[in-house]
């Protein structure tokens, strides 16, 4: 990558979080911290991606229960798993022109995940680490023994003992590596087939990285970096995805036109209008660019003519719930909040996915419109919008305000506590929920509720 295009990559990436720590508490796309992750929040885009590995899953076999899919705020083409969480950056959907090369990257995580080899490599790198550090007591002892006698054979026999040995466990962890993105790729090839889905998306991918990569530092080294992919491991995916019934079968329309919203998102928010047009420059009037202009304007602080916009938009799809959903959070900006409200509801209603980021969005409308009569109303939309997305701390923020002005100081405390423990700020937590059991009553679902969080355990780090 060239000086201007890393400064270009830095300023978009700048701009993205100003916008987001200006604008989060009601920004349809936001970013929140998780541990040092900045992990992407957005009901559409989780909702797409959603649609994504469901399918996949249950081609592998694994319950959706308990996996996570976590967006990730980075313009690089990378995914991973780490436990029974797959992350994906939101460069890695950007950067995929058709659904089909997002679906096939996930299929490969899922192989992955279901074949267990995030827990093996770890084995393989504890073994290649006690091999190491016993070839380098060796090699020192070896080298300490001919200092000692005066045999410089010796010594240098102990250098090439610790030399030696270390390349072995190096290589050891490279061919491990090499041998499970095989297996990865070979499972991805299984769930498409069994989806009935084209592998085609998989092949261009990996084949599209590993041009750029021949002549950039760009796009592919992330990825490429984590998931080597030498010549014959190619081969195999060329002949194998070929051999597919369905590597012939067209994207579906439907899908392509929501991946194409996700991805204007997406380009609006970390590039602005500018991103947008140049990712749809064979588009120029298509739904996608109109639908990341209006989020630009809107981001540019154009309230107006970015109503104008999505109005426009929703007139094209009345029944879109995320074009609802970002002219709820134009009608925020605007210091409109029952109106963006009764937007919110209207794209929850639409909302097939039943997100609970949606289902939030209504009662923080309803808290920052500050009439008094809705608190009761908002408290009731934002403990049910946690009910199925518990990992929102935003929603807790505007949970405490609530209480807060209902006068319920305890449940207050209790929800900033909640929102910090997810966010990893474990001691505030702590804090906070000592401070609930002040307020609240000994024994009653709340108080031990703010128990289990200060009894909780956590190490010296946190």
């Amino acid at each position: 990558m060239d000086c201007r295009s890393r400064r270009f990559k830095m300023r978009f990436t700048s701009y993205l979080l100003a916008l987001v720590f200006a604008f989060a508490p009601n920004a349809a796309m936001a970013i929140q911290a998780r541990g040092n992750v900045p992990v992407v929040r957005d009901a559409e885009i989780e909702g797409l991606v959603e649609d994504y590995v469901r399918p996949l899953l249950g081609a592998a076999g694994l319950s959706r229960s308990g996996i996570e899919v976590i967006l990730v705020n980075d313009p690089g083409f990378n995914a991973f798993v780490s436990g029974r969480r797959i992350f994906i950056n939101t460069g890695t959907i950007a950067g995929s022109e058709r659904p089909s090369e997002t679906i096939g990257v996930l299929a490969h995580e899922i192989g992955h995940l279901a074949g267990g080899h995030q827990q093996r490599l770890r084995e393989q790198l504890e073994r290649a680490s006690t091999i190491a550090m016993v070839a380098t007591a060796l090699g020192v002892g070896a080298i300490a023994t001919g200092a000692a006698t005066g045999q410089r054979e010796v010594a240098r026999a102990g250098s090439g003992i610790a030399a030696g040995t270390g390349d072995f466990a190096r290589r050891l962890v490279a061919r491990y590596q090499r041998g499970e993105e095989t297996t990865a790729d070979r499972a991805a090839l299984t769930y498409l087939e069994k989806t009935k889905q084209s592998p085609k998306g998989l092949l261009d991918g990996f084949e599209g990285l590993m041009r750029s990569n021949m002549f950039s530092t760009s796009r592919g080294d992330a990825y490429l970096s984590s998931h080597p992919m030498p010549q014959d491991r190619l081969a195999f995916l060329q002949t194998a995805a070929k051999a597919s019934p369905y590597y012939d079968k067209p994207e579906d329309p439907t899908l392509q036109e929501r991946h194409d919203l996700a991805r204007a998102k997406i380009a609006a928010y970390t590039g602005g209008a500018v991103a947008v047009q140049r990712l749809f420059a064979k588009q120029p009037f298509g739904l996608a660019t109109r639908y990341g202009i209006a989020i630009a304007t809107h981001l540019n602080g154009s309230p107006s003519d970015a109503l104008t916009k999505f109005d426009a938009l929703i007139q094209t799809q009345p029944k879109n719930p995320w074009f609802h959903e970002m002219r709820g959070e134009v009608l925020m900006r605007a210091g409109r909040a029952r109106e963006a409200a009764d937007a919110y509801r209207k794209a929850a209603s639409l909302d097939k996915s039943k997100s609970g980021v949606l289902q939030a969005e209504i009662g923080q409308a309803l808290v920052t419109g500050g009439d008094p009569k809705s608190m009761k109303e908002a408290v009731r939309l934002i403990k049910a919008g946690l009910q199925s997305d518990p990992d929102n701390p935003t929603a807790y923020r505007f949970l405490a305000m609530a209480y807060g002005r209902l006068g319920d100081v305890g449940a207050a405390d209790l929800a900033t506590a909640e929102g910090h423990w997810h966010v990893g700020a474990y001691r505030d937590a702590k804090v906070f929920a000592a401070r609930a059991q002040q307020n609240l009553k000994p024994g009653t679902p709340l108080w031990r509720q703010a128990e289990d969080i200060i009894n909780t355990k956590i190490s010296p780090k946190t």
